[in-house]
């Protein structure tokens, strides 16, 4: 039987993503234990003391035993905790060395959504890959620089560490455990039952594009500005160097390490951006779209979509326009 920790953190803990851990680990052993066999999960809700912890404002979660109590387990899931990361961290510290030891005794560690970050704070995933919910990418690049953050995959796997990304993509996370330790038939029976999308395997979808202005330099800032009010006009790194006065390879190296993108992925994410937004909310087709974009190239402007959000045009418009769902 494999022993399941379910940690229960200090702060606001998702208590969605418990219950679908606690749940859909549980419909195994149930759906095993009817047609006779043995139950394959032994899970229990693991803390730091045998104190109920509060989760927001409503609901408590007392734990079924505590770190100092439980010696070995097989796989620890971090859940999503909300807040303030640093903060969050700094509370829940006395986990860490419990992880690094249970990792080095064999265990696997399963974080979801923002539970990356707790997972981070132990140093394991230093060098490794890892995703959790795109909105808070910025900040855990900057909190664990020797973290390759993955913010497009809904699941990293990578030496029994695995992560999901956010919100209720780390059902697939659960889901993916469920198909690796249950099988592949106990997976798309619980697919069903949840009703889950069994292949998705990215965010891209679902991100908004966050116009990286959470820096110093005016003269990058400004260069977004002008990007953001002329994106449907044919716009070349020469033209913006000119324009804010700066040479052209300084200013490029500049832009970079200000935003994270070169100037001609900053310009193609803010066409794309807008792309989007036309297929939610109007019934233009692809081209009028792509045009007034400013693409004038139709596999460019379908390459460039698809490789950022996940989706073809036309299956971004049929997932998302507004007037289609109505």
């Amino acid at each position: 039987m494999k022993h399941i920790s379910l940690l229960n953190p200090i702060g606001e803990t998702s208590l969605s993503s418990m219950e679908a851990t606690y749940k859909m680990f549980s419909k195994i052993n149930e759906a095993l234990q009817s047609t006779g066999k043995e139950a394959l999960f032994d899970i229990q809700i693991v803390g730091l003391s045998d104190e109920v912890v509060s989760s927001g404002r409503i609901f408590s979660i007392r734990s079924d035993t505590t770190i100092h109590q439980l010696k070995k387990t097989d796989l620890i899931v971090i859940p999503a905790i909300h807040g303030n990361m640093k903060d969050i961290v700094a509370v829940n510290r006395e986990f860490v060395p419990w992880i690094q030891k249970q990792y080095q005794l064999g265990a696997e560690i399963a974080s979801l959504c923002v539970g990356a970050f707790l997972l981070a704070s132990t140093g394991l995933l230093n060098g490794r890959s890892c995703t959790t919910h795109w909105l808070s990418a910025n900040e855990f690049s900057s909190m664990f620089p020797h973290v390759k953050l993955m913010p497009y995959k809904v699941i990293t796997d990578e030496r029994g560490i695995y992560t999901s990304g956010g919100a209720y993509s780390s059902l697939n996370l659960i889901l993916y455990l469920v198909e690796k330790f249950a099988g592949r038939e106990m997976a798309i029976r619980s697919s069903k039952m949840f009703e889950i999308d069994i292949e998705r395997n990215n965010q891209s979808q679902f991100i908004i594009f966050q116009r990286q202005k959470d820096h110093e330099d005016l003269t990058v800032r400004r260069a977004q500005e002008l990007i953001e009010e002329n994106f449907r006009e044919r716009i070349t790194v020469e033209d913006l160097a000119d324009k804010l006065a700066t040479g052209r390879r300084n200013f490029e190296r500049r832009f970079k390490k200000a935003t994270g993108n070169t100037i001609l992925e900053y310009i193609q994410r803010v066409r794309i951006e807008a792309a989007k937004l036309s297929f939610e909310t109007s019934n233009e087709n692809v081209n009028e779209v792509m045009y007034n974009v400013g693409y004038s190239d139709s596999k460019s402007f379908r390459t460039t979509f698809k490789r950022i959000t996940g989706l073809s045009p036309t299956q971004y418009k049929s997932k998302y326009n507004r007037q289609i769902a109505v």
